[in-house]
């Protein structure tokens, strides 16, 4: 089994998507590992927003998206299930919103452009995070959740379709 992490950004919470979003996971059978709201500060969100992304996308995109993350409260979970990295990226769709696949949750549910953005001076709003990789993935769970608040159960509508 896999674990995974996931954000609800601030703009999922604002806009009431929470429930409509874990649901989805929910109903592909992705186990809630770890399930917590909380508002952060930039110092806390710098953690997870390190100095890689600087490297890799600039010092202002960073910056940009610690604030993003930090406007608003956020909800936190670990999900868990068979190849769970992967099945969460494909459900989540790309960051872009505007390029997401219809039927993947940023398609589905946001709209704003690399393009607009950008104009704006401000991060994209694109509904949730994902973990990039099965090594990014317990690495990012170490930020947000201390290893007593992750459970380790088995639900019962697991027994005819996922071997745990």
């Amino acid at each position: 089994m896999e674990r995974t992490l996931v954000l609800l950004k601030p703009d999922a919470v604002d806009r009431g998507l929470v429930g409509e979003i874990i649901t989805r996971f929910e109903k592909v059978g992705l186990k809630i590992a770890g399930l917590k709201m909380l508002q952060v500060g930039k110092e806390h969100a710098a953690k997870h927003y390190t100095e890689d992304l600087a490297q890799r996308r600039g010092q202002h995109v960073r910056d940009l998206m610690i604030e993003m993350i930090s406007s608003g409260p956020i909800v936190a979970m670990v999900l868990e299930g068979v190849e769970a990295v992967e099945i969460v990226r494909k459900m989540v769709g790309t960051t872009e919103p505007k390029s997401a696949a219809p039927g993947t949750i940023r398609g589905d549910y946001s709209h704003v452009s690399f393009k607009h953005a950008d104009s704006k001076k401000m991060g994209v709003y694109n509904l949730v995070h994902a973990s990039g990789s099965v090594e990014e993935a317990p690495v990012e769970i170490a930020v947000w959740f201390a290893p007593e608040e992750l459970h380790d159960h088995k639900p019962g509508y697991t027994k005819h379709t996922i071997a745990y």
